[in-house]
């Protein structure tokens, strides 16, 4: 798929982030959802240049996959873009995609519910927790290790007191 040029936003520092930036945005809307969403989680920490991409990604018409990893990117917004990720997944609710609206409700169902770690299946009551315990140490009975004079290491059985 063929973008067009994201004009820089000026909070950009140098030709580097920019250069990241556009790498990010390219992958964000690949065909391979994994790395989309990796893409989406990285603009994520990118503060407000991550949050325009995402939105810009969330509410046009891209494709489905662009759209689910934009969401969940909006979802794992962190500190003070929390709230504004939040209201960018309110204002999709309302969109006339149907795909739009489907990703922020999911998104928005699963921010509500928590749902983060451990599935359902790892966490389901009337499984056995097992506790993982130090084997007892053998007693000193048995065999005496000892160095011979060139150092190595040899084995003597020593009696046991009766």
């Amino acid at each position: 798929m063929k973008l067009k040029g994201r004009e820089s936003s000026g909070r950009e520092k140098d030709e580097a982030s920019v250069r990241l930036l556009g790498q990010l945005r390219e992958r964000l809307y690949s065909d391979d959802i994994s790395s989309a969403r990796r893409a989406a989680f990285n603009l994520s920490w990118m503060q407000e240049d991550g949050l325009d991409i995402l939105k810009e990604a969330l509410l046009s018409s891209y494709p489905r996959k662009a759209k689910t990893a934009a969401a969940y990117g909006l979802r794992r917004m962190q500190g003070r873009m929390k709230k504004m990720a939040l209201e960018v997944l309110k204002q999709g609710l309302e969109h006339a995609n149907r795909d739009t609206r489907s990703a922020c409700r999911n998104a928005l169902a699963l921010l509500k519910s928590g749902a983060r770690g451990k599935s359902a299946a790892k966490t389901a009551k009337g499984v056995a927790k097992f506790r993982i315990r130090e084997v007892p140490a053998r007693s000193g009975r048995g065999v005496k290790m000892t160095r011979n004079s060139r150092g190595e290491l040899l084995g003597n059985r020593r009696r046991s007191p009766r």
